[in-house]
């Protein structure tokens, strides 16, 4: 009875692959920002695609809080507040585009995007010889600032293009991990009353996400542990890596 409450209608599948997206999520927000749109696929190809993004959104959100919280001593403020002004600017974008462009071929736009970056970040690691030089002007962070912003407001799918750039800024990785989660905090909150008013939130996304909460938490924990025992470099690569193969996976 209580299970049919917050997931009314819902088939066994659907139950099983909402709990397996709800762990990547919390390890995605505290411990392997890479994985970020594995749940995305997961849950676009199990539920109708407009309640599919609202239901997420609500799970990204409530991950946000305790990842929020457990580093909120380690957020770059200043690029913070540097990315957050474009990023509004590209949510009130996406949710122009996303009344005039089917989904398919949004996902295809992101999905170039991102595989291009990735490519442009490779590059770097091998013919930029100055590795420590730190990109500071700020038409840089505002282009990825409206470029994630868009991405999130059409897809939840910001997470990638926010590796790159994080990792452009050189940050230890605990640096990296707090401002990551408080930029995602604050927009994602910001993005709920849109995606209600647009009707991609209802009451049956809200009831199923709040009964994921215990699992977001366990993905949390999990994503401390995997955190504290990957070396940096190799951090690095795996985000890099698994950016790589979800925006693959948009282009199909």
């Amino acid at each position: 009875m209580k299970l049919d409450f917050f997931f009314h209608g819902f088939s066994a599948l659907q139950i099983s692959i909402l709990a397996f997206s709800a762990v990547l999520i919390g390890i995605n927000k505290t411990g392997m920002p890479g994985l970020g749109l594995l749940p995305v696929v997961l849950l676009a190809n199990t539920f109708e695609p407009g309640f599919a993004t609202g239901l997420q959104l609500i799970m990204l959100a409530l991950a946000d809080i305790p990842a929020g919280y457990y580093y909120r001593k380690t957020v770059n403020w200043k690029t913070l507040f540097r990315l957050i002004p474009a990023a509004l600017g590209g949510i009130a974008i996406g949710s122009l585009v996303l009344r005039l462009l089917p989904g398919s071929s949004l996902n295809f736009l992101i999905g170039c995007i991102i595989l291009g970056l990735c490519a442009l970040t490779v590059v770097k690691e091998i013919f930029w010889k100055d590795m420590n030089k730190v990109p500071t002007h700020w038409s840089f962070s505002a282009f990825f600032g409206l470029l994630a912003g868009f991405a999130t407001q059409v897809a939840n799918a910001a997470g990638p293009i926010m590796v790159i750039y994080l990792l452009s800024m050189r940050f230890e990785k605990k640096e990296y991990m707090g401002t990551a989660a408080w930029y995602f905090l604050l927009l994602n909150w910001t993005k709920i009353p849109i995606f209600v008013w647009e009707g991609r939130i209802t009451e049956a996304s809200v009831q199923a996400a709040v009964a994921t909460v215990p699992l977001l938490l366990v993905g949390a924990v999990l994503g401390i542990i995997v955190l504290k025992k990957l070396p940096q470099i190799l951090f690095e690569r795996i985000v890099l890596i698994l950016s790589g193969l979800a925006a693959v996976k948009m282009l199909f």
